[in-house]
């Protein structure tokens, strides 16, 4: 059984920094990629950033230069590094991972994913 538990929200002021956690268990980690997804009250659940098995980042472009995705994979853990956040930053962070391992295509889609964190609540005062 697949277990995503994330870590590292808080309250932060604009302009401040974060990092989230998620650490996986029930499988080899390293074989596959890892999304991160969030959620604002009232609004649909959007991709963040995304890292595949073989280390390959994507980002969605309003987090470009301001988020960084890495792995762990000996500790079976990814990262999400969130610096100059914003307001519009607010929002809960959920880590995801898909079914298939070795997974390159289609990875900044939420239906590629199966399996999902808790999430952690982000909030960016003004």
């Amino acid at each position: 059984q697949v277990q995503l538990v994330e870590s590292g929200g808080g309250l932060v002021q604009a302009g401040g920094s974060l990092t989230l956690s998620c650490a996986a268990s029930g499988r080899t980690f390293s074989s596959y990629a890892m999304g991160w997804f969030r959620q604002a009250p009232g609004k649909e659940r959007e991709f963040v950033a995304a890292i595949s098995w073989s280390g390959r980042t994507y980002y969605t472009d309003s987090v470009k230069g301001r988020f960084t995705i890495s792995r762990d994979n000996a500790k079976s853990t990814v990262y999400l590094q969130m610096n100059k956040l914003a307001p519009e930053d607010t929002a809960a962070y959920y880590c995801a991972a898909p079914p298939s391992p070795y997974r390159t295509v289609a990875v900044t889609s939420k239906e590629t994913y199966d399996y999902w964190g808790q999430g952690t609540q982000v909030t960016v005062s003004s």
